[in-house]
């Protein structure tokens, strides 16, 4: 089979039929093992058990703005190329980015409570954070209240293209700006500044996180597709029983 095939959105489902259960099956398993990892990784010698906190964070942040790169990528395949997935997998990927954003605001409010001594305050990286979750529920209410589908599915790809100007910012802001948001520890010059002991536990949650990820992503991609197709048939049944009607009173 081609990549182009799985334009067809009957060949797609047939490959999402085949792959999710496989894929759940990884999600569970890598979830147990950086669970078990979890469990036994060190509290740190500053913050102590409350690092633990990082293995839910660092995750959902990485996720968050992944998700808002996928919906980027979908806004091309709908404005340029007119994938016929394109909107599907844009529309399927919004709430689970939300949702990832949302979790990494909390979780990080949580951390900066006994880190901080505060839970919020109005830094780069939090403030851009939060510009990327508001931006977020604008891409669900064009795509959730728009009464012609089709222009609220353009118009939240054009939202997509201009929010991904937002995703470099989250990533440099503690580069470009003095904050109390910590440097980058994992991807930086010379090597990791976190404990092995620390810091595998946090990969193999990092990749359980993102299994997890595009196992919603394909399940919501399949529930869409179903979902436009009952709405196609039953529109296709109301005009039927208006032309005969229509027949029937002629």
């Amino acid at each position: 089979m081609a990549v182009i095939d799985l334009a067809n959105p009957t060949l797609f489902l047939r490959l999402v039929n085949r792959v999710l259960p496989w894929l759940t099956a990884a999600t569970v398993l890598v979830f147990a093992y950086g669970l078990y990892r979890v469990a036994g990784s060190p509290d740190d010698y500053q913050q102590g058990a409350t690092v633990k906190i990082m293995y839910l964070h660092v995750p959902a942040a990485w996720l968050g703005m992944m998700g808002w790169g996928l919906m980027t990528v979908a806004a091309f395949g709908t404005l340029v190329w007119r994938h016929p997935l394109a909107d599907v997998a844009g529309r399927a990927a919004a709430p689970i980015g939300a949702a990832f954003t949302l979790i990494c605001l909390i979780t990080g409010s949580l951390w900066g409570r006994p880190t901080w001594g505060t839970y919020w305050v109005w830094d780069a990286r939090l403030t851009s954070v939060l510009v990327l979750f508001l931006l977020y529920l604008g891409m669900l209410a064009l795509y959730w209240t728009a009464e012609d589908p089709n222009r609220g599915s353009r118009a939240a790809a054009i939202l997509a293209l201009v929010g991904a100007v937002n995703i470099p910012i989250i990533k440099f802001s503690v580069d470009w700006w003095n904050t109390l948001h910590q440097p980058a520890s994992i991807l930086r010059m010379g090597g990791s500044a976190i404990a092995p002991s620390i810091l595998w536990p946090l990969l193999i949650m990092a990749v359980a996180f993102t299994l997890l990820f595009f196992t919603l992503h394909l399940a919501a991609m399949r529930n869409e597709i179903l979902r436009r197709r009952v709405r196609s048939m039953r529109m296709m049944q109301a005009q039927e029983q208006a032309q005969d009607y229509v027949e029937a009173r002629a």
